[in-house]
Parts: C-alpha cells; structure tokens; sequence
C-alpha cells in the first residue's frame, strides 16, 4: 500500500510550536468546508431537521479584486 504523503496543515497541526494564530491563518488561506446534520426526534418521529453548510475561508479567495478601490 502506497504511504500518502502529509499536507501542509497536518504539518502546522502536529507541530509542538504551532500557534493558533498560524492554524487560523493556515484555514483561512486555503479555506475549509464544514457540513452537519442534526435530527430531533421523539418516538422514532422527526420533529426537527437542520443542515449545515458553511465554508469559512478570507475574503479575497472568494470576492474579485477591484481595481482603484
């Protein structure tokens, strides 16, 4: 089986020194996407259904740059 190789951020995780600061900045620079789902119920019945899709990155990964602004 081929060993996969580690990423930059388990890098800065898995190192002693690393600061939150640079985790942040590191999730930010490359952006994550979180997904949930959360289902109350009584009874075996549903009652209340909640999805969660969120995708936490910096600003200007996602909006194009303005020229002269």
């Amino acid at each position: 089986m081929k060993k996969r190789e580690r990423s930059a951020a388990e890098d800065i995780v898995d190192r002693a020194d690393a600061s939150l600061l640079e985790i942040i900045d590191h999730v930010l620079n490359k952006g994550v996407m979180l997904q949930g789902e959360v289902i109350l119920g009584v009874a075996g019945v549903d009652l209340v259904y909640l999805r969660l899709n969120a995708l936490l990155c910096a600003a200007d990964r996602l909006l194009p740059a303005r020229d002269g602004k």
